[in-house]
């Protein structure tokens, strides 16, 4: 199984990867509060923070799970755990 992944946010601080976004463009969440969430972008030496509704997060994991579940990924049971911490 792969590790977490966590990043700092300069104003929200620590972030957790919540999933796998579309086009390396990962959806991480805020770890205090796990109610803000966000569409984070790493390019080279630069990282984008883009700010989604929750409805939107959860709609993009859900699909993340679809994907894993098809393709029978052995990170499945991380991402089904997430999405319960997260979103359940």
């Amino acid at each position: 199984m792969s590790s977490e992944r966590y990043l700092n946010h300069p104003t929200f601080g620590m972030l957790y990867q919540v999933f796998l976004g579309n086009d390396g463009r990962d959806i991480y969440a805020t770890l205090y509060a796990q109610k803000m969430f966000f569409l984070v972008e790493i390019r080279q030496r630069e990282v984008f923070f883009e700010v989604i509704p929750y409805l939107d997060a959860r709609n993009q994991a859900e699909l993340n799970l679809q994907r894993a579940r098809r393709t029978r990924s052995e990170d499945l049971p991380k991402w089904e755990n997430l999405f319960t911490q997260t979103f359940l």
